[in-house]
C-alpha cells in the first residue's frame, strides 16, 4: 500500500512540475540516447528527499542536519555518493536518511543502500520530452530495491528507491558517461 503511494507521489511530483524551459537541443538528445543505450552511466546525487516523518522531523530541530538541509531537503554535497550502471551491473553508495523498519545489522555497515551486483527487471522508456524512465530492481545485503530515474536531457537526474524495510526516499542530481576500460 505504501509502495503505491510513493510512486504517486513521485508521478505527481515528475509531471506537475512544468516550467518555461528551453527545449532540449539535438545534441543534447543524440547523447542522452547514446549514454542510456550503452548502460554505461554513473548518477552523483546533489539533494536526499527523505519521506518526513516525526522522527526525522525531531532531528532537524535538534540542529544537528547542516546548514542548507531541512527534513525534507538534504544537502549531499561534500558526502561521498553514486549509483554506477555498467552493462548488467550496478553498484552503489547512497546515504540513507530516515526510518527503517527492521533491526540494523550488528556491525552498523547497512545504514546506506549500497548495491553491488546484478540489475535485476532493468527497463528504460523514452519520454516525449525526450527524458528517459529507466526502472529496476537491485539488491543490498540484507534488503530488496525498486528503483525509479528520470533523466533529462541537460543530464539532470531525479531517483527515487523504494526498500522493504526502509521508508522510500528520493533524490536528486546529475548523469554523466562512464568510460570503458580499453586495458582490459
Amino acid at each position: 500500500m505504501r509502495f503505491t503511494y510513493f510512486f504517486i507521489g513521485v508521478f505527481i511530483m515528475t509531471f506537475s512540475c512544468k516550467s518555461s524551459k528551453p527545449a532540449a537541443t539535438q545534441a543534447e538528445i543524440n547523447f542522452l540516447n547514446t549514454t542510456i543505450k550503452k548502460q554505461m552511466f554513473r548518477i552523483e546525487s546533489i539533494w536526499a528527499y527523505p519521506q518526513v516523518t516525526n522522527a526525522l522531523q525531531q532531528v532537524y530541530n535538534s540542529g544537528l542536519m547542516q546548514p542548507g538541509s531541512n527534513a525534507s531537503a538534504i544537502s549531499l554535497i561534500g558526502n561521498t555518493n553514486f549509483l554506477t550502471i555498467s552493462g548488467d551491473s550496478i553498484s552503489s553508495y547512497l546515504p540513507y536518511f530516515g526510518e527503517r523498519q527492521m533491526q540494523v545489522a550488528y556491525n552498523g555497515g547497512d545504514g546506506a543502500i549500497q548495491f553491488s551486483g546484478v540489475l535485476e527487471d532493468y527497463n528504460t522508456i523514452q519520454n516525449k520530452d525526450n527524458s528517459y524512465t529507466i526502472s529496476f530492481k537491485a539488491k543490498s545485503n540484507s534488503e530488496n530495491f525498486q528503483a525509479l530515474i528520470k533523466v533529462y536531457p541537460n543530464l539532470n537526474v531525479n531517483m527515487s528507491l523504494n526498500g522493504n524495510f526502509r521508508f522510500p526516499i528520493s533524490y536528486s542530481g546529475s548523469l554523466e558517461p562512464v568510460v570503458e576500460d580499453e586495458s582490459k
